[in-house]
């Protein structure tokens, strides 16, 4: 596969589902993460890595895209269907011309998308590394993923994040190129950055090889290799709504890629993921939790405490309360997070059997069995 590796990258094998991937992700990001690593420019980069590895194959048409183009095909402007309507048409050619295949000579590999000769045709026809868009464009839409706390779900809340974006580059001003004579007009596509190709019956507006794309007159800039950005690290305060689930997105306007020559950034996305609490459960807006009580409690009634999400309130519990038996909370469950309205909270009732040698505890216990109608296994059978 050309360019990058995002599999090997993560550790994972290329058939891995979803949540391996996560779950190698997370534990990566954990270790890597600058905030546990400062100061560390090795730990920066790795972190850099995985998270480009993760946002390629955490995204299903994205990791379908790059298991057939390999990491060209998730560049901006690459078509994919162009390429596979290439990829056909080359193929027919090379079986016609015999063995010595495209253009007497050169090589076309299929599976790995490696082009001999002349020069790569993902380069030559879609743009490559240092390929642009003329004019002003908007910047790519990035995402993250965020572990937040069961309560701050619950109750909404502030953290604070770090993650690697990218900045224009201060060096080219974001065009991806230095030294421009004149008005700056490139003179081989007339600031058009395309100029025309036709391969068989494909026709095709390449980047234009002089200007890589920009419609700009120039050299490619050195320091950030003709795309106009640098990537970077940054930190900021993202404001978690009350009511998120596992999979939300929360949107940070301008916060994703830069723009290219003055266009406007793309926007960031939060992905989050809610971790586990040890004794509530979330079903939608419905929460569920299992609470115990005594057999004193369950036999004679009683009024329990319960915490929810607006604080502690008492339940009344009948006398004969039975293990298992259900009560509803109405409106104490997870706030919506478009209507706001909450859900409701559902009490499962567990009897608690005092944990004691006691012999009089013993002793109550016998005396206790006594009072039960009948035998209360019967009727159950395999």
């Amino acid at each position: 596969m050309a360019g990058k590796d995002y599999y090997s990258i993560l550790g994972v094998k290329k058939d891995a589902k979803d949540p391996d991937i996560k779950k190698t992700y997370r534990k990566l990001a954990r270790k890597y993460h600058p905030d546990v690593n400062p100061g560390d420019k090795q730990a920066e980069e790795k972190f850099k890595s995985i998270s480009e590895a993760y946002e390629a194959l955490s995204d299903p048409e994205k990791r379908k895209i790059y298991d057939e183009f390999g990491e060209e095909g998730l560049k901006s402007g690459f078509d994919p269907e162009q390429a596979r309507q290439y990829k056909q048409w080359s193929q027919q050619s090379s079986r016609a011309r015999g063995p010595r295949g495209f253009g007497g000579g050169q090589s076309f590999d299929t599976g790995g998308f490696k082009y001999s000769g002349f020069e790569d045709v993902f380069t030559d026809l879609f743009g490559g590394a240092g390929a642009a868009q003329r004019g002003p464009s908007r910047g790519r839409d990035i995402e993250s993923a965020l572990e937040l706390d069961f309560n701050i779900a619950m109750h909404g809340g502030s953290t604070r994040v770090s993650l690697q974006t990218s900045a224009p580059c201060a060096t080219c001003g974001g065009s991806g190129r230095v030294g421009t004579p004149g008005d700056g007009v490139c003179r081989t596509c007339n600031g058009t950055g395309q100029t025309g190709v036709s391969q068989g019956p494909v026709n095709f507006s390449r980047t234009c090889p002089d200007c890589g794309g920009t419609g700009r007159a120039g050299q490619t800039c050195r320091d950030c290799n003709g795309t106009g950005v640098k990537p970077k690290v940054e930190t900021i305060d993202v404001t978690i709504p009350a009511g998120v689930r596992d999979g939300s997105k929360i949107r940070l306007a301008g916060k994703g890629e830069p723009g290219r020559n003055g266009g406007p950034p793309g926007d960031l996305f939060i992905i989050t993921h809610i971790a586990a609490h040890p004794f509530y459960k979330r079903d939608g807006d419905s929460l569920r939790v299992d609470v115990p009580v005594t057999i004193g409690e369950a036999m004679n009634g009683a009024e329990i405490p319960v915490d929810t999400p607006t604080g502690v309130v008492q339940l009344k519990i009948p006398k004969g309360t039975k293990a298992g038996q259900r009560f509803r909370l109405k409106g104490k469950g997870a706030p919506n997070l478009k209507t706001k309205i909450a859900g409701d909270l559902y009490v499962t009732i567990r009897v608690q059997v005092p944990e004691t040698d006691d012999q009089e505890a013993l002793d109550a216990a016998k005396k206790l069995d006594t009072f039960y109608k009948g035998n209360v296994r019967q009727g159950i059978k395999l």
